[in-house]
């Protein structure tokens, strides 16, 4: 039987530990696919969690310390899982605080098969480069979008950039190049993987501004996340996007071609 955990500093979290947690709203955190045993952009993730507490707390968990944390999780359960980490204070304090480390995994999963149908809003994330909890409107925003009879919900900002979707970043293909949004976003861990992937296979790349009008001068789009380095879109808002196969098996291959480490 699978086992999945939610440990708090390494160790089982109790019901204690958890309650206070349901009107915490002070957080971040990161999420990832582990396989074997294993992570890719474990590197990613971890300057991920360093550079956020230090934002957010003041200090930061020493790398080593997280990763013993994870491995106690991982050392629980089945070799293939979902894992998030989420760094909090369990008190609220508005001075610097002792951050901990909540660690939970569950099953494992590789995202939607797609094609996805978008549909834009006007949203800009406090804070957007950071992971963070407690993001009522991009869940208010997809539920939007299904009630209008799209998959999810994209974001533009106040200058009619898009910059990323709800729980994805986007990128796009001209025929030639991927293009990442040129705007204030999360850079997610899988969109790291892929742009230095992508640099290592000489695919070009580069970031550009870019709005819905530019759209239909594009060859298709993707969304991608911790569950999966590229799902296709086939529609935002009222134009359709021949999103080629070729694109999301490139982002793929890239994906594949990070090695998968121990933590």
């Amino acid at each position: 039987m699978s086992v999945f955990v939610v440990h708090r500093n390494g160790r089982p979290a109790t019901t204690g530990d958890l309650a206070p947690l349901a009107f915490a709203g002070y957080a971040h955190f990161t999420a990832m696919q582990v396989r074997g045993g294993r992570i890719r952009g474990l590197d990613l993730h971890l300057d991920r969690l360093r550079a956020a507490s230090a934002e957010l707390f003041g200090r930061a968990l020493p790398d080593d310390v997280v990763l013993a944390h994870l491995r106690a999780a991982l050392r629980e359960g089945p070799a293939d899982v979902s894992l998030t980490a989420t760094v909090y204070s369990p008190e609220f304090s508005t001075v610097d605080a002792s951050p901990e480390l909540l660690v939970r995994t569950g099953p494992a999963t590789d995202g939607p098969a797609g094609p996805l149908s978008l549909a834009t809003f006007e949203y800009e994330r406090v804070l957007p480069e950071f992971k963070h909890v407690g993001e009522v409107a991009k869940t208010y925003y997809a539920r939007q979008a299904v009630a209008r009879g799209f998959d999810d919900a994209a974001f533009v900002d106040r200058h009619g950039r898009l910059t990323e979707a709800s729980i994805w970043n986007l990128a796009f293909w001209d025929g030639a190049s991927v293009i990442w949004p040129e705007a204030p976003v999360l850079a997610g861990i899988t969109m790291g993987i892929l742009r230095r992937q992508l640099d290592r296979l000489g695919v070009p790349q580069r970031s550009q501004v870019l709005t819905t009008a530019d759209l239909r001068e594009l060859h298709g789009a993707v969304v991608m996340n911790s569950w999966t380095p590229g799902v296709a879109v086939r529609r935002i808002d009222d134009v359709e996007l021949d999103t080629p196969e070729s694109f999301v098996e490139l982002l793929h291959r890239a994906y594949a071609e990070e090695p998968l480490v121990a933590p």
